[in-house]
């Protein structure tokens, strides 16, 4: 009789937990903010994409490879803060080096003092080295490399299998190369309800939903929207992920107690820990 009201009270337990976790998850906004097409529906249930084959994660890797050079266009990157740069003039060793970007977006150039390089590209700044060393040399060629990219940066936060913050090589970079440079979403991750947060200096984050489902094991290029400095991607757990990380610790002292008793494995206790 024991074993049957305590296995209620834990059905209960379990019930409650799932039902407050389901209706906070709820509550959540649905606006889909994406760019919808004619007849899309940001509420689309998974049976619409159960039957379609989606790619494997090895697949979504190469293809992440050959993506890479769609956001990494050198040429349009502008220069920040930390960045380092290489400048090379052709027949003047004097004038070229190794150049970091302080954090004034600034770089200490030889015989010139400092030069401002925040928002320049590599052409823009070529241009500018060129007539600032006019004075020195005539007709100089001046070439510049971009060593390490560290000034602009976005974060992938939540069910993922490398969270952390990741260094853009150009102004934006599209969602499905942010999930995939994290590592994929875990088993637990709620990807249909993925956030994209914009920070702003007022306080009052812009936040957009995405569908990372519909967008890696779909193919609907729609939902790539495209992530700039600054932006967090949040991967959420789904509920059912949530109940059980509530309920875990409830329950492991119980089937550890049972599997100490018994001398059984946690599998079997908990096994035998059901009414007959």
């Amino acid at each position: 009789m024991d074993k049957i009201v305590r296995f209620c009270v834990f059905i209960l337990m379990f019930l409650l937990v799932f039902n407050c976790a389901w209706a906070a998850e709820e509550n959540l906004p649905k606006q889909n903010f994406n760019l919808p097409e004619a007849g899309d529906n940001p509420q689309q249930s998974a049976e619409s994409t159960a039957g379609q084959a989606g790619p494997s994660p090895d697949q979504l890797l190469e293809v992440a490879k050959e993506s890479v050079i769609n956001f990494t266009d050198m040429t349009n990157y502008t220069l920040g803060a930390e960045d380092v740069i290489q400048v090379d003039v052709q027949r003047h060793p004097e004038f070229s080096g190794i150049f970091p970007v302080n954090l004034d977006g600034k770089i200490q150039y030889k015989f010139a003092g400092d030069i401002e390089v925040t928002g320049l590209n590599k052409k823009e700044l070529e241009d500018k080295i060129k007539n600032t060393i006019s004075v020195y040399i005539i007709n100089p060629d001046v070439t510049v490399t971009i060593l390490d990219y560290k000034s602009k940066v976005i974060y992938v936060l939540g069910e993922v299998g490398q969270p952390g913050k990741y260094f853009m090589r150009a102004e934006s970079m599209p969602v499905r190369e942010a999930a995939v440079l994290a590592g994929l979403p875990t088993l637990s991750a709620a990807m249909r309800r993925c956030q994209l947060i914009t920070p702003d200096k007022s306080g009052k984050a812009k936040i957009k939903y995405v569908d990372l489902y519909s967008l890696l094991y779909g193919g609907d290029l729609t939902k790539n929207i495209d992530m700039h400095a600054g932006d967090v991607l949040y991967v959420p757990a789904t509920v059912m992920a949530k109940v059980m990380r509530i309920i875990s610790p409830v329950t492991q002292p119980v089937i550890q107690a049972g599997s100490a008793a018994t001398g059984t494995t946690s599998t079997k206790a908990a096994i035998n820990a059901l009414p007959r």
